[in-house]
């Protein structure tokens, strides 16, 4: 599997991360599974690199189409 690896800013959580990646609060399953070494903590502390899973849907993603706050 594929990965791309984010470094967290101040205020990031589980889920602006997946929505921030994958368009759905709600896919943080992919994240956490690759994250296993990390805490599911309601807010991350920053410097944190994550590793972000590279799932289908989000391969075709085109980031110029996103706003400038989710790329």
């Amino acid at each position: 599997m594929e990965y791309m690896e984010y470094i967290t800013r101040d205020g990031d959580r589980w889920d602006t991360i997946a929505h921030r990646y994958y368009g759905d609060a709600a896919l943080i399953s992919p994240l956490a599974e690759a994250n296993g070494h990390l805490q599911l903590s309601p807010v991350l502390p920053a410097g944190l690199p994550v590793r972000v899973p590279v799932i289908a849907d989000t391969e075709t993603l085109d980031l110029q189409d996103l706003p400038p706050w989710m790329r």
